[in-house]
């Protein structure tokens, strides 16, 4: 069983991982923390080029898939897309140990968001009605969930040097007109001035950071177990 004494995050960095392999993957995971037999997780990783629905999606807002993987998946809110240069986090919790209510979670995925990017000079906030973290009325990163007997599984989606015209395929997140951002775009650092590599691994320690503060976790990161191949 899971140790009892201060809450442990173990964050795996598991680099770039096909999106049905992850999520295949996150769901065995949330098994496993069901049974009590490891640690609250924190898989942060990155895919190739997928478009997924969640329960909620209207095929209305899938435009032009051109040709990429289109899946299905559990988690709440509309369609959204994943693809290089997007950080992909997928906290695996037992919040029976934090707090047992869904809007809680979510308006606290939110906050390390927000903490994680104020962190690297981006001023964020949430949007009235609508899941999510945006900047200046542009979006920045997307949250969709699934919870099983209080066991999360899916999360978030922040954009770091992601290609954003890549989100023409889609109506983000089914709001009409949303305008996507990225780290690199509010930092402007695509002259070169930082390499890719660089904000990418400033933006991950942010965002860990973030996940320590908002959800008062001690991170630690670990090796990836268990890796889909």
């Amino acid at each position: 069983m899971t140790p009892a004494g201060p809450r442990v995050l173990d964050v795996v960095l598991a680099g770039r991982v096909p999106y049905r392999a992850a999520l295949e993957w996150q769901r065995a995971l949330a098994q496993e923390r069901l049974a009590g037999r490891c640690h609250d997780l924190l898989l942060l990783l990155e895919h190739d080029p997928v478009v997924t629905m969640g329960r909620l999606a209207e095929g209305a807002n899938l435009l032009r898939p051109d040709g990429i993987d289109v899946v299905e998946v559990e988690r709440g809110g509309d369609v959204t897309y994943h693809g290089p240069g997007q950080l992909v986090g997928y906290p695996i919790l037992d919040l029976t140990r934090y707090r047992q209510d869904l809007h809680w979670y979510l308006r606290t995925l939110e906050e390390a968001l927000i903490d994680g990017l104020g962190t690297l000079g981006i001023a964020a906030s949430r949007e009235p009605g609508r899941t999510g973290v945006w900047t200046g009325g542009r979006k920045i990163a997307s949250i969709g969930v699934h919870v099983k007997r209080w066991v999360t599984w899916h999360g978030f989606a922040l954009n770091v040097t992601t290609d954003l015209a890549a989100f023409d395929r889609i109506v983000p997140c089914g709001i009409p007109g949303v305008v996507m951002t990225s780290v690199e775009r509010e930092r402007g650092v695509g002259s070169g001035e930082w390499s890719a590599t660089a904000l990418w691994d400033e933006t991950v320690q942010a965002v860990v950071a973030g996940f320590e503060r908002a959800f008062q976790v001690s991170a630690q990161r670990v090796e990836p177990v268990a890796l889909p191949v």
